[in-house]
């Protein structure tokens, strides 16, 4: 597979990485036996970033993760995320980003997933009460310890960028990014690549919807958290097929798959980028990972970007909660 470099820090990874969220979360239950096939699987086809976070299953999926890649430890580059606090009785309860607490959610990490060192280590949203650049000094330290080799930041700001990179170089921006969720094409890519920074999307699929195989709010099943997500409410579901076609039916003309038309787009957007679209199933993987084999010409590039604009999609991307933790 491909190998690229996350902005200019000398870290190389597939071209393609695998979110593993959902293995422990967010989209029913999970099947540990079919997740650790599944990261065999990933491996077997060349991908070699996988990416977690502390949250996600509430420290499982860093267990599941540490224990499915073990036995190839010394061929794949591990991302984790810390910085949502976690309670007995809500996920997440608050973002704290404070030096003490940095140090303590990388022990923590680096115990669950039984390794000596996180490749890239991210803070998964910017507290608003620490300043950024205590939050990237305490995380640079972990660096000078031999605990992280590279550090990241998730959904942050421009503001938040410059300024973290002012202390410490920031190897990568993981971000919401797809051809339903373009935000970031405005300002945080063009900072990014000025500053030397990778993105590394996450959703880069819009949470399923860009497979095609989402049709109606009726498809998910219990614990999947695309229910209260105001894109798959009924109206704005409705809005969004309408577009889906446009993309549906250039994929059919590229004889591949919706989901593998829309990843291959945003492979294309640059060398800098990695998505890590997320799967539980080795059916899914194998399919995502095909389509880097789809070539697409400068006239393609261009229908797809025009039949699913900036701002195309009907709905915001988290629910108002969600959304306060989005630097700005």
């Amino acid at each position: 597979m491909e190998q690229r470099e996350l902005g200019k820090s000398g870290l190389k990874v597939s071209a393609l990485g695998l979110g593993c969220m959902g293995m422990s979360q967010s989209y029913g239950p999970g099947n540990e036996e079919e997740s650790i096939a599944t990261l065999h699987r990933a491996v077997e086809l060349g991908i070699t970033l996988f990416d977690t976070a502390d949250v996600y299953g509430r420290g499982a999926n860093e267990i599941l993760i540490g224990k499915g890649v073990k036995p190839f430890r010394d061929k794949v580059n591990i991302a984790t995320k810390f910085g949502f606090m976690h309670s007995k009785d809500a996920l997440r309860t608050g973002v704290n980003g404070k030096p003490e607490y940095v140090r303590q959610a990388c022990e923590a990490s680096l115990k669950r997933l039984g390794i000596e060192t996180i490749d890239l280590y991210y803070a998964h949203r910017i507290d608003q009460n620490t300043p950024v650049e205590e939050t990237v000094g305490a995380m640079s330290r972990l660096v000078e310890e031999g605990k992280v080799r590279f550090l990241g930041l998730s959904e942050a700001s421009v503001n938040s960028l410059r300024r973290a990179s002012a202390v410490h170089p920031i190897t990568a921006l993981q971000s919401e990014y797809s051809l339903w969720t373009r935000d970031i094409e405005k300002e945080i890519l063009p900072v990014c690549r000025e500053l030397g920074i990778g993105v590394v999307p996450f959703s880069p699929l819009g949470r399923g919807f860009l497979s095609g195989q989402i049709k109606d709010t009726g498809m998910f099943g219990a614990g999947d958290f695309r229910k209260n997500n105001p894109r798959f409410e009924e109206e704005n579901l409705k809005k969004n097929l309408s577009f889906l076609k446009k993309i549906e039916a250039i994929a059919a003309e590229k004889k591949c798959t919706t989901a593998q038309l829309a990843l291959a787009w945003i492979v294309a957007q640059g060398k800098d980028i990695v998505p890590i679209p997320g799967t539980k199933k080795r059916k899914y993987i194998e399919e995502n990972a095909g389509a880097l084999e789809i070539k697409l010409t400068r006239g393609d590039l261009e229908r797809i970007s025009e039949a699913a604009p900036i701002g195309a999609a009907a709905g915001a991307r988290y629910n108002a909660d969600m959304m306060k933790a989005v630097n700005k």
